[in-house]
């Protein structure tokens, strides 16, 4: 795991400067969605290689300012092979403010759903912290909430855009466990905040699955698309 100084950091908890970073003013960052392709088990115990690269970057205008749309993939290598293939997608935006409150605070109860596969969870600042912990994470918005209030006009803190993503995964471990995940793509819609209830929901479709996160807010702040080998 790749841990930044603490003089590394901005404001905001991010590494002031890397590789991929854009000359943005007072930019908040934001995971959008992403791809992955599995085409070979990565051992335990074997060297792996690691290869990013930055695939595209798309500027537009949003209602704060400056919009930019960056893709990043991630090749895994093992053995001379690829044997996965990752893409995140993250928007940077420009300016700050207390003016978008993204969201609202919602219910500690999970919503009840007709999905065949369901899995609740009321996430907590303890949860969030230890998984900023745990993916070397220092963005403020998932542990700091008078930061997210005042600084980037939350009403509370966010729950990770990954940890959203391995929620909706759980699901075929779960249900489907003697099924390999050969690809999975998904997108993260609305924000969900801690003391609220989720359900991550999933419905096998043609041998593969659709997945989602639903509060009693919104039915889809995450949807993911498996399909396995």
């Amino acid at each position: 795991m790749n841990w930044p100084a603490h003089g590394e950091l901005a404001a905001d908890g991010h590494p002031t400067d890397g590789h991929f970073l854009p000359p943005l003013p007072d930019r908040q960052r934001m995971w959008a969605g992403g791809r992955c392709e599995i085409t070979g088990l990565l051992r335990l115990g074997e060297p792996a290689e690691r290869v990013s690269s930055l695939r595209s970057v798309t500027s537009k205008n949003g209602r704060t300012g400056a919009l930019l749309f960056v893709t990043e993939r991630r090749e895994f290598r093992q053995g001379g092979r690829t044997r996965l293939v990752e893409e995140q997608d993250i928007v940077y935006r420009s300016g700050r403010g207390t003016a978008q409150r993204d969201g609202e605070l919602g219910d500690p109860a999970p919503p009840r759903t007709d999905s065949l596969w369901q899995l609740p969870l009321c996430p907590d600042p303890a949860l969030l912290f230890r998984f900023s912990a745990l993916t070397a994470n220092a963005h403020r918005i998932h542990y700091d909430a008078p930061y997210c209030r005042n600084d980037e006009g939350y009403p509370g803190l966010v729950v990770h855009g990954p940890l959203l993503v391995l929620l909706m995964l759980e699901l075929p471990r779960r249900h489907a466990p003697e099924k390999q995940v050969r690809s999975l793509t998904y997108r993260i819609r609305r924000p969900v905040f801690a003391g609220e209830g989720l359900s991550a929901c999933g419905t096998p479709a043609g041998g593969d699955a659709r997945l989602s996160v639903a509060t009693r807010r919104e039915a889809e702040h995450a949807t993911a698309e498996v399909t396995f080998a």
